[in-house]
């Protein structure tokens, strides 16, 4: 196992900056994400990493040694390309034991390596087929094999499941997160889909526009979000603009909306929202009730617009002064369109930031 740490690295592609002083200390034996709409670093942050870029700026670290300037092969990591980028006309078995050829061991060696591997990947049985023999999980698993067999350092995946197919997806995140467990290996992955980022990691690193946005576990980051983007980025949620009314002693804002207010709180301590000026509350579609509750809520009443049945619930969108709000409801419930609504949301829930973030925010037109 190994501690990777970036300080500071910049990697600037003309005029553009893709990584802008990016800093993060990812744990032995940790899984650390990399999270983020497209266009927004994270695949650039991982290549800096394996050495397949060089940072303008900045340094990188294993452990206590700088390899900033070392090539990729000096650096004992291994890497799952998205594409998955297995050689059509080798075998399972020669696909995976070509980097342990590369590095001249003995074939029983190999032989002994490789089978261990696949029978890790739950590919044992397979190793004379071809790529085009196998299934599209299949070959995401060969190509997560070809990156262990060289027992490396540092594992570092590039959505490596965006290729799949949605159940292939949830089984292969699964296995991922079994192996990861097992072998205890750092491993460093990138993707831009929330769930997959948190089922899978320890711990996250929410990137937009070549910045770090917020470093936590995915309950920190859900519950606890530090500015507007990752508030909205991370998880379902309605965004609800007004003006702060008031404060409820040192714990709730309120925001007037139309001729209504929602009470919500401040998430982090060095938001500053004033009296008068414009804020954006967030509001979960999960926390609304249809019964009043025992802590301080809101009472949210408006026309529902439309309504989906998604399995486990039904997706409402109501029409809230002017603006929609989402809620989730029981899958039994029936509520047509065109009829009135009333929910309750608890103040502790509703996350309330001020306008300016919103800018800032979406300024590349990255929310997805």
């Amino acid at each position: 196992m190994v501690r990777v740490k970036l300080v500071n690295v910049v990697k600037r592609f003309g005029e553009v900056v893709a990584v802008d002083h990016v800093s993060i200390d990812v744990e032995h034996g940790e899984l650390f994400t990399l999270l983020g709409p497209s266009g927004c670093g994270k695949t650039t942050t991982l290549r800096i990493i394996a050495g397949l870029e060089y940072p303008d700026e900045g340094k990188v670290y294993f452990d206590d040694a700088d390899v900033t300037n070392l090539p990729p092969y000096k650096r004992n990591t291994g890497m799952v390309f998205q594409n998955y980028a297995l050689w059509p006309h080798m075998t399972v078995f020669e696909n995976v034991a070509y980097g342990l050829k590369i590095r001249k061991l003995p074939k029983e060696e190999i032989r002994k390596r490789v089978m261990e591997v696949l029978r890790l990947v739950k590919l044992e049985g397979l190793e004379n087929r071809y790529p085009t023999q196998l299934s599209g999980g299949q070959q995401q698993r060969v190509a997560l094999a070809r990156a262990l067999v060289i027992e490396p350092k540092v594992l570092l995946l590039d959505e490596p499941l965006s290729n799949l197919d949605a159940k292939l997806r949830v089984e292969m995140r699964d296995e991922i997160k079994r192996i990861q467990r097992q072998l205890r290996i750092t491993t460093i992955y990138v993707t831009h889909d929330q769930e997959e980022a948190m089922v899978l990691s320890n711990r996250i690193a929410i990137m937009n526009n070549g910045k770090i946005m917020q470093i936590g576990t995915p309950k920190e980051l859900y519950e606890h979000p530090r500015n507007l983007f990752v508030a909205s980025f991370l998880g379902k949620c309605s965004i609800v603009k007004g003006v702060v009314d008031s404060y409820t002693g040192d714990e709730y804002i309120v925001v007037r909306v139309g001729s209504r207010k929602i009470t919500g709180v401040v998430p982090a301590s060095d938001l500053k929202v004033k009296i008068g000026e414009k804020a954006i509350a967030v509001l979960r579609p999960h926390e609304f009730s249809l019964e009043p509750l025992k802590e301080p809520f809101n009472v949210i009443e408006g026309i529902v617009e439309s309504t989906s049945f998604v399995s486990s619930h039904v997706e409402v969108k109501l029409k809230f002064e002017g603006q929609k709000i989402i809620v989730f409801l029981d899958p039994e419930m029936d509520v047509p369109p065109g009829s009135p609504l009333k929910v309750y949301v608890p103040c502790s829930s509703v996350k309330v930031f001020p306008a300016e973030m919103e800018e800032a925010a979406y300024s590349r037109e990255l929310r997805y």
